[in-house]
């Protein structure tokens, strides 16, 4: 069955997905005769294969009748109401004309990555390098910690000199933390740094296994006291285990290559 979408979705599909004829990225081939009239007005094949496309993610021709003509139904459901839309000059609204020319450009830009990406797909050597550009760039350890958060740095200071006078950590966690992790006596298992916020990975990089920090620190969450628990290599995915999840980054950084070439040669002004 279609999914029966609502007029908004329609004119995504449409605008969108032009380009989007073929699970190869072709563009449609079918001749553009009308395949409906709505108030003298022709739908041509072509949109219909769009739409079509869009919601089934099959070839027009593989459609059946009861699929066909849900298509048709939900478009004729868009024309009649953008027609009362033109009548009722909507399509002079500022707003509406912003929107139209976003969707023409979105469009176009689709069409021209199609074509830029068609047919290239990325190498064994060009995954590899995309593959160790990667690892090279992940965090060399993991970390397993442990921390209190609370609302006040005067919160915090107070956790601290607890802690000094030989009270247990996850015990003052269960008692003041304001964290999720605060049933579990603050602990946060394992995990890379960048998974943190800046300021508590910071910290954490600079404690040895078992220590706390001394002084509070302080996020966007609130002030964090934080414990080292211990530290382990952080082992990346075999090559071969990923790489099929590596080519579309290659493909990705291609195009992101693409188009900084062309705004290096497009003249821009006002920024």
């Amino acid at each position: 069955m279609i999914k029966k979408l609502g007029i908004p979705a329609l004119v995504a599909i449409a605008a969108m997905n032009v380009a989007a004829c073929n699970k190869d990225g072709d563009a449609a081939k079918a001749v553009d005769k009308p395949v409906a009239t709505v108030n003298g007005k022709a739908i041509p094949q072509s949109v219909f294969d769009v739409v079509a496309q869009g919601q089934t993610n099959k070839k027009p021709e593989e459609l059946t009748a009861e699929q066909r003509k849900q298509v048709l139904d939900q478009l004729v459901d868009l024309y009649v109401v953008a027609q009362q839309a033109e009548k009722e000059k909507l399509g002079t609204d500022s707003e509406v004309t912003a929107r139209l020319e976003f969707q023409r450009l979105n469009t176009l830009a689709s069409a021209l990555v199609q074509k830029q990406m068609k047919g290239k797909t990325p190498s064994e050597a060009e995954v590899r390098a995309e593959y160790d550009r990667t690892i090279a760039q992940l965090p060399k350890l993991e970390y397993h910690a442990r921390h209190i958060l609370v609302k006040e740095e005067k919160e915090a200071q107070d956790a601290i000199a607890a802690l000094k006078k030989g009270a247990k950590f996850e015990d003052l966690a269960k008692k003041i933390s304001i964290d999720g992790s605060k049933a579990q006596g603050g602990d946060l298992s394992w995990f890379t740094p960048d998974h943190m916020v800046k300021p508590f990975a910071e910290a954490l990089e600079q404690l040895k296994k078992g220590e706390y920090t001394q002084t509070p620190v302080k996020s966007e969450f609130g002030w964090h006291v934080i414990l080292l628990e211990d530290t382990r290599p952080n082992n990346p995915p075999a090559f071969e285990t990923v790489k099929d999840r590596v080519a579309p980054m290659v493909q990705q950084r291609q195009l992101k290559e693409y188009v900084e070439g062309l705004r290096k040669t497009a003249t821009v002004t006002g920024l």
